[in-house]
């Protein structure tokens, strides 16, 4: 959210944020902190932003249904409004906030694309070696016979990784842009796995797909991918 706002701020942009709490403090920005004892909440303080005349919004994290409600009346009214939801994958985020109470109509109305994130360890580039994955462990990614003979990469296990093969950590991602076509759907209460097919027909890469990839490339592991995104 943050590289986000980043890469949209500027001096014509009026960027009001609301979080808890303020991790990182951006110039030119106007953060503002939670106070739950002095009853400044999310949904107080969307409140209190909408009569600052903000162009873009954050709202750190849609809690209640009271901030969801606010959160999707602002960006009804034209504003850019990011925020976040805890859901198993991008598809999810519609289910949760169905769930809180918006009605189909408004947040098919409203809502531009979803981002989902997990976070996988990267393989130590120390004691990385190529490894010829068990089958099982393709099975479970969705790869076929023919894809034995292909080979990935591990960490051995060395003293700058204490001995895990593993060092820092790599996001996997999948973003699902809100087309006309998905829009109506939403409206329509359509269910999630229908919602999640038709996002992948029009192209959307899945997290697991996009952890796959990583692991092509010797970012990181098989087995991390499954253990983080496996389902997805």
């Amino acid at each position: 959210l943050y590289s986000a706002l980043s890469y949209l701020n500027s001096k014509e942009k009026n960027i009001v944020t609301l979080e808890d709490p303020v991790e990182y403090e951006i110039p030119e920005l106007c953060q503002s902190q939670i106070n739950l004892k002095q009853g400044f909440t999310f949904a107080s303080g969307l409140r209190a932003i909408l009569r600052q005349d903000p162009d873009i919004i954050l709202v750190g994290e849609m809690r209640d249904a009271e901030t969801v409600e606010a959160a999707i009346r602002a960006a009804i009214t034209g504003h850019l409004v990011f925020s976040t939801l805890h859901t198993n994958d991008a598809v999810g985020a519609i289910a949760r906030l169905l769930d809180m109470g918006v009605e189909p109509y408004l947040l098919s109305s409203s809502l531009v694309a979803i981002l989902g994130q997990r976070l996988v360890r990267c393989i130590c580039p120390a004691c990385k070696e190529r490894v010829r994955p068990e089958e099982d462990l393709l099975k479970m990614v969705g790869m076929d016979e023919k894809s034995k003979g292909l080979l990935f990469h591990q960490g051995k296990g060395c003293e700058r990784c204490y001995g895990t093969g593993y060092r820092d950590r790599i996001g996997i991602f999948e973003i699902l842009p809100v087309s006309s076509f998905l829009a109506s759907l939403i409206a329509k209460g359509t269910d999630d796995q229908t919602l999640k097919n038709r996002a992948k027909e029009e192209g959307m890469t899945t997290m697991m797909e996009d952890g796959l990839q990583k692991a092509w490339e010797g970012v990181t592991t098989l087995e991390e991918v499954v253990r983080v995104a496996y389902g997805s």
